[in-house]
């Protein structure tokens, strides 16, 4: 099992470090339809902002789990993908389009792929030490 977490790591690592630099480039206008507006309504920051954000925090996750295989860093990606799993229940409540999610079927599917994102996080982090 533990010849699977570095190869689980790196994969999880280059995943958040593409999405991250989609979302300050080619898919910024797109991760905007995930933005809950109750975050934008209550809190003055703008939707791009928000974009911005959390493509800074995925690529420094991503590479924090390259260079830096320690559990907190597997901690903290599954924690990052809790704290963003919000907006993909508004993009399923507000019926917004993206990345091919034009369905509530294909939104609804997405959100059960949540926790697995979570597990994968969890996974490759190395193991306790004892």
């Amino acid at each position: 099992m533990s010849l699977l977490r570095t190869p689980a790591r790196l994969l999880l690592g280059g995943t958040l470090v593409f999405a991250g630099v989609s979302h300050l480039t080619i898919a910024r206008q797109t991760f905007r339809a995930q933005v809950p507006k109750s975050l934008t309504d209550n809190v003055p920051v703008s939707e791009d902002q928000v974009v911005l954000a959390s493509g800074l925090a995925e690529i420094t996750l991503g590479t924090l789990l390259w260079a830096v295989p320690r559990r907190w860093v597997g901690t903290f990606a599954a924690l990052f993908f809790i704290g963003v799993f919000p907006g993909n229940i508004a993009q399923l409540v507000n019926r917004r389009d993206g990345f091919g999610l034009d369905t509530n079927d294909k939104r609804l599917l997405r959100l059960l792929g949540q926790p697995l994102l979570v597990g994968w996080a969890l996974f490759s982090r190395p193991r306790k030490r004892r």
